[in-house]
């Protein structure tokens, strides 16, 4: 589980890196919140979050898609890794709530 916890810590920094210099897909401005590997390594789940409205988010996530297996060749290049598992990118809808929660609190005030 630890090893676990040390992938998902190096893939996140590795995958922030390949996105930053090496993606030439406009990602607009992301940031990548979270991996998670399943136990038995056959999906990453990526997270993350972009600045913009919904239409930028949905620009971001086709982004990603046109540029999945040139990312996951990156990671398998850069992570030592036997197999690299199925890349997921997923839109971390936590910050827009937690955004959304402070502004309800705000107007109360």
């Amino acid at each position: 589980m630890a090893n676990v916890k040390h992938l998902e810590t190096t893939v996140q920094r590795v995958l922030t890196e390949i996105l930053r210099d090496d993606v030439k897909e406009d990602l607009g401005f992301l940031t990548i919140t979270d991996v998670k590997i399943t136990n038995e390594l056959s999906f990453m789940y990526v997270y993350f979050t972009v600045f913009g409205d919904e239409k930028t988010v949905a620009h971001s996530q086709e982004a990603l898609k046109r540029a999945n297996g040139f990312i996951k060749n990156q990671i398998a290049h850069r992570v030592k890794m036997r197999k690299v598992p199925e890349l997921v990118f997923q839109y971390d809808k936590s910050y827009a709530k937690g955004q959304r929660i402070e502004d309800l609190i705000k107007s109360i005030k």
